[in-house]
């Protein structure tokens, strides 16, 4: 299979590089050739902007594309423009981000309302569905993923948990031990979207792993890490009162009455099952990512986690 990827340097993309050359795909990337990526196997890589010329991709011809990088309808519209007819089957990763809302404890599946939006990264991705399926009816994959983690995440959100864990001591853990939470191993969803090209199955697929537990997650993380440290739980309402930010300052919290963003990971799978994906263990995630993090000498990221000082602050106020 000759397969496009459009992005491929960063996360994601670089993953679906891996898992396609392994699945003996003949792979050509277009981004804009900003980070340099030494994969195992050569690949043709070809230098283009999103926002500008794509005239390099004029008369080429592949089977499938995997778009790791559109956000915008325009961006969408371009690529299309250029493509034409010369392409089979169009993978396009979208984002949970694209529903209107999130509603406390709510399961959600593929058919949720869209937000009507034009505007922010929801909006975007929500318009750039449309054009794809409007452009290539019949032949587009839109997987909506929810928390992507693993090897390579820029953003640090979940490797904050297994550094965290692998510190030691007294850990701060987000509202109740059973709350409902739920990611993607970065290279599962990689292995899929190859599987989804290769198939050209059709449809809108949530890209997430299987529901757990916020202490079955920090056990994973706990046994990868290894360690004395100790789980020290704190509600939601004692969290907001210290003017923890959700979602960033403990990656993997949000409140969960929150009226807009409480349910955000009860996203069904079942689709995504059906379809074929499969998830590997959260302990071998937890594991991999910290190995990865500690070689990397930088693993935060852009997240803006709390810092020892504000979480033990935190935890001495406890009752």
């Amino acid at each position: 299979m000759k397969l496009l990827i459009l992005g491929g340097t960063v996360f994601l993309g670089r993953h679906v590089v891996e898992a396609a050359l392994a699945a003996g795909c003949e792979v050509t990337l277009l981004n804009r050739g900003t980070r340099e990526v030494h994969f195992a196997q050569p690949v043709e890589q070809l230098r283009g902007d999103r926002d500008g010329d794509l005239g390099v991709l004029h008369g080429r011809r592949f089977d499938a594309v995997v778009d790791c990088s559109g956000y915008t309808p325009a961006q969408l519209q371009r690529a299309v423009d250029v493509l034409g007819d010369q392409v089979d089957h169009y993978v396009f990763v979208s984002t949970i981000s694209v529903y209107s809302r999130f509603a406390p404890g709510h399961v959600f599946d593929e058919t949720a309302p869209v937000t009507p939006s034009l505007e922010g990264y929801g909006g975007g991705k929500a318009r750039a569905e449309e054009v794809i399926q409007a452009a290539y009816p019949g032949r587009v994959t839109v997987l909506r993923p929810g928390l992507i983690v693993g090897p390579y995440d820029p953003t640090g959100r979940f490797t904050y948990w297994p550094l965290r864990l692998a510190r030691g001591g007294r850990v701060l853990a987000p509202g109740r031990p059973d709350r409902p939470v739920q990611f993607i191993d970065v290279r599962d969803l990689a292995a899929w979207c190859v599987q989804l090209a290769q198939q050209r199955t059709p449809g809108v697929f949530h890209g997430v792993g299987p529901a757990g537990t916020m202490a079955r997650v920090l056990q994973a993380c706990h046994q990868a890490a290894g360690g004395d440290a100790e789980l020290v739980w704190c509600d939601d309402a004692d969290l907001l009162r210290a003017n923890v930010a959700p979602w960033s300052g403990l990656p993997l919290w949000i409140p969960e009455a929150d009226a807009d963003f409480g349910g955000m990971l009860l996203a069904s799978d079942q689709r995504a099952v059906e379809a074929g994906l499969t998830t590997r263990p959260w302990v071998e995630t937890a594991r991999d990512t910290l190995t990865w993090a500690l070689a990397a000498g930088s693993p935060a990221g852009s997240a803006v986690t709390l810092t020892a000082e504000a979480e033990a602050e935190i935890m001495a106020g406890l009752p």
